[in-house]
């Protein structure tokens, strides 16, 4: 069993496929997807069979709000989803339903601070100074220490 979400680029809407696998089938040939999104209609949502025994459909939500939902099988046997985000009691039942929670996922926060490898442009800004060259070492040859020698002297 599995709940797939897809969210759309507006964050308004939450497609869902259910999948309900051969194994919790048990052999069923029809399975309904079930829930206060459809008033608890066994007839309502039907799932369609797959060549290995599993049943799929694809249904849109809102987003930002949960659901209560089953599968019921063969108009009688009612489970619940092995996936579901949550469970709660239900309130007809002595059983608990599967929760569908569409709440949109929050996008991991970004840094504003440009790294080292960024390179910004900007108009306004006038360009950086550049660095000064770095010193020579002094040649320690007697000629470069008179050479130097005299430039201080002549100062």
């Amino acid at each position: 069993m599995s709940l797939n979400k897809t969210f759309s680029s507006d964050g308004k809407k939450c497609t869902v496929v259910f999948t309900v696998n051969p194994q919790a089938a048990s052999g069923a040939t029809k399975v309904h997807l079930v829930g206060d999104f459809n008033s608890w209609n066994t007839t309502a949502n039907p799932m369609k069979k797959g060549p290995d025994g599993s049943f799929t459909l694809k249904k849109q939500f809102e987003t930002n709000k949960e659901f209560q939902f089953r599968y019921v099988l063969d108009g009688n046997v009612w489970i619940n989803d092995w996936k579901a985000d949550k469970y709660v009691r239900s309130e007809i039942a002595n059983d608990d339903n599967s929760v569908l929670d569409t709440t949109v996922p929050k996008a991991p926060k970004v840094s504003k601070k440009p790294t080292s490898k960024a390179v910004t442009k900007n108009k306004d800004k006038k360009p950086a100074a550049k660095k000064p060259a770095a010193k020579k070492t002094a040649d320690k040859t007697p000629a470069a220490k008179k050479t130097t020698a005299k430039k201080a002297a002549a100062k």
